[in-house]
Formats: structure tokens, sequence, C-alpha cells
């Protein structure tokens, strides 16, 4: 019941993104790895069963800060960075 590499590329990669919209570089590198080791995992149905890839993309913790400016009009503005 294996699907193409291709496709269980993309079916992992659009749950990836959609658990962490915005994170493009983190998006193209995982797509780089995820596409280099797919055909492996698929022949190795241990790695697959034990959900290797979705661990090793899952961050450790998130680091979420806010950066306070001011802008041309005086006016003191937030971000989260």
């Amino acid at each position: 019941m294996w699907n193409e590499p291709c496709k269980e590329t993309e079916c992992f990669m659009s749950g990836l993104e959609r658990r962490n919209p915005g994170e493009l570089e983190f998006h193209q590198a995982v797509r780089e790895f995820t596409e280099t080791v797919m055909p492996f995992v698929q022949e190795n149905r241990k790695y697959k069963d034990a959900q290797i890839l979705e661990r090793m993309t899952e961050p450790d913790r998130i680091v979420i800060f806010r950066v306070a400016w001011e802008d041309e009009k005086g006016n003191i503005r937030a971000n989260r960075a």
C-alpha cells in the first residue's frame, strides 16, 4: 500500500506546511531532505511505522519574542518574531 515517493513526499509536506505556516526556509530544507530519504523510508517499513520523519521534523521548542519599535510618526509598534 505504498505510494510513489513523490506522492508520499507531497502528502508529508502538506502536513508539515499546515503545522508550520510561514516557515519557508524550513519547508525548503525539509523538502530537500525528504525527497532524498523517502525512497529509503518506503523500502524500510520500520521507519514509516515509527513515524521517523514526523518526529525528526517536529521542533523541540519554538522561541517567540516581542520587538517594540517606533515608526516615523512616533507611534510605538510591536511585532512578534
